[in-house]
């Protein structure tokens, strides 16, 4: 929280007939993270890429990869995922219902030497994520509904940011605070790092700008700008 303010451009947004092209071009642009949204069809409406898609791509980049899976069935799946050596790992509070299933998959992410993730929908409390706020190294709030690229911020998800943040003070100082949605220069940036953001997912916002490293550079200027004095 209110550290160094990284950008993780999310892939879905590239061009998936020349990716590792654009890779490179986020690897020039001075990308921090790279930012992978798997979705099976079933917990979101929209079907994306797997296992063999994040083996490849940690095959062609030394960056941080960070998963984020929309998946109905983490608990069977986890393993090929861990299997492709992800650095982060994001899962769905409502994906495992189960309070104890779910902390024994954090613990396991961690195990098998990935950093655990872990999120929920913009219409989920955010108070469930009081019980494993200790188990994780990030947490993932979603500004738009998980699914579709190109979404506009949902007003007001900076309080979802500020209420993890104190969360955070009191319990995991060392959390990191991720933020995926309708993230920009203009406002957004400002609004959730003022909160305690400190990981902005950016994917139009990046790849479609004519200058993808002024891109980059402009939502984290923008992001630490806004982050309050002396943190």
């Amino acid at each position: 929280m209110f550290g160094e303010v990284k950008i993780a451009p999310s892939i879905l947004s590239g061009n998936f007939m020349d990716m590792e092209r654009d890779i490179r071009m986020l690897e020039a642009a001075g990308a921090d993270i790279i930012h992978v949204d798997v979705m099976d069809g079933h917990f979101v409406p929209n079907l994306t890429i797997g296992v063999p898609f994040v083996k490849q791509l940690r095959a062609i980049t030394q960056l941080p990869i960070d998963v984020h899976l929309m998946i109905s069935n983490p608990l069977e799946q986890i393993d090929w995922y861990l299997d492709a050596q992800p650095d982060y790992v994001s899962v769905h509070i409502e994906a495992v219902p189960d309070e104890d299933q779910l902390h024994g998959l954090l613990r396991h992410i961690r195990k098998r030497g990935a950093h655990p993730v872990l999120t929920l929908k913009p219409d989920m409390p955010i108070e469930a994520l009081d019980p494993f706020i200790e188990d994780v190294d990030m947490i993932l709030v979603m500004s738009v509904y998980p699914g579709f690229s190109g979404q506009s911020y949902i007003e007001g998800s900076e309080d979802r940011v500020g209420y993890v943040a104190r969360l955070a003070a009191q319990r995991n100082p060392n959390l990191l605070i991720e933020v995926d949605g309708g993230v920009n220069a203009d406002r957004t940036a400002g609004l959730v790092c003022a909160q305690g953001a400190d990981v902005l997912v950016a994917g139009s916002g990046v790849f479609a700008a004519s200058d993808p490293a002024a891109a980059v550079s402009a939502i984290r200027v923008a992001g630490e700008a806004a982050q309050p004095a002396g943190e």
